[in-house]
């Protein structure tokens, strides 16, 4: 498959405001590999081979465990390997990225409100919103993955 254009010189106003939202995430309160977290789980959901290629190496380089990554597509049957945090932020990641389906739901909300103040459930809703906007631009240009 190869890239359809590349989006960074195609319509650069677009791709410099996505970066924008990158930056604010620099400085948010979420860690690393919380981070990393979102942005894996999000591409596995859309099937992101460039993002998933990228953000599997970052979380690595992170500290991130192989093992943690080969399981988070299978989170919930290996909960003792996540923290309650991590699982709330990957339960708000799959009905986030799968809003058609229900959306957020409340008790997913109600959940993340018992672990995080209200301005980090909305940091983390920037971030899956970002990583999901990634997610569209890589399958929809065909991003190649690094060799």
């Amino acid at each position: 498959m190869s890239t359809r254009f590349d989006m960074a010189t195609t319509d650069k106003a677009a791709y410099k405001a996505l970066l924008g939202l990158e930056g604010y995430l620099q400085n948010i309160s979420l860690n690393h590999i919380q981070k990393e977290l979102i942005k894996i789980r999000a591409s596995q959901i859309n099937g992101c081979a460039f993002c998933l290629d990228m953000h599997t190496k970052d979380a690595m380089k992170y500290g991130e465990t192989p093992q943690r990554i080969f399981l988070l597509n299978a989170w919930r049957e290996a909960k003792e390997l996540f923290t309650e945090e991590e699982q709330v932020i990957l339960e708000m990641t799959e009905e986030i990225t799968l809003i058609s389906q229900k959306g957020l739901t409340e008790e997913t909300y109600y959940k993340a409100k018992q672990v995080f103040d209200e301005a980090t459930i909305a940091q983390i809703i920037m971030a899956i919103i970002t990583i999901n906007a990634w997610n569209r631009i890589g399958i929809s240009t065909h991003l190649p993955i690094a060799k």
